[in-house]
C-alpha cells in the first residue's frame, strides 16, 4: 500500500465569490499543496485584473487572508484515505494551510 500522506490527499475547495448562489464553483487537485496553489493563483489573477499594468506582484499573507475572508463562502474537503471519505475543513483551516504552504516556500522547500 502506498504511504498516504499530504503528497495524496486529493481537495476539493469549494468557493462562493458573491451572496449569488450562481457563483458557486470547486476546483479539484491531487494534494493540499496544490490546492495552495491554486487558491493563491487565484488571488495573483484578481491582483493582474485590478493592476493590468503591473508587471510584478507582490503581496503579503495578510492580503491573501483579507482575499480569503473577502468570498461569500470558501470551505475544502480533504480525501482521508483511512476512513475512505472526505473532511470538510473551513476557511480558518485554509488560511492556516496557505500560511504554511507559503512559509515553506519562501525558505526553499518543495510544496506538498
Amino acid at each position: 500500500m502506498a504511504n498516504h500522506n499530504n503528497n495524496s490527499r486529493h481537495t476539493i475547495i469549494l468557493l462562493q465569490n458573491s451572496p449569488n448562489r450562481s457563483t458557486r464553483t470547486f476546483m479539484d487537485y491531487e494534494s493540499i499543496g496544490q490546492a495552495m496553489d491554486g487558491i493563491c493563483g487565484l488571488y495573483e489573477r484578481k491582483l493582474k485584473d485590478i493592476n493590468p499594468s503591473l508587471r510584478n506582484l507582490s503581496y503579503d499573507i495578510a492580503d491573501l487572508y483579507n482575499f480569503i475572508d473577502g468570498l461569500a463562502d470558501m470551505s475544502a474537503l480533504v480525501y482521508e484515505h483511512s476512513m475512505s471519505a472526505y473532511l470538510p475543513y473551513d476557511r480558518q483551516w485554509i488560511k492556516q494551510k496557505a500560511f504554511h504552504h507559503l512559509k515553506r516556500l519562501a525558505n526553499g522547500g518543495r510544496s506538498n
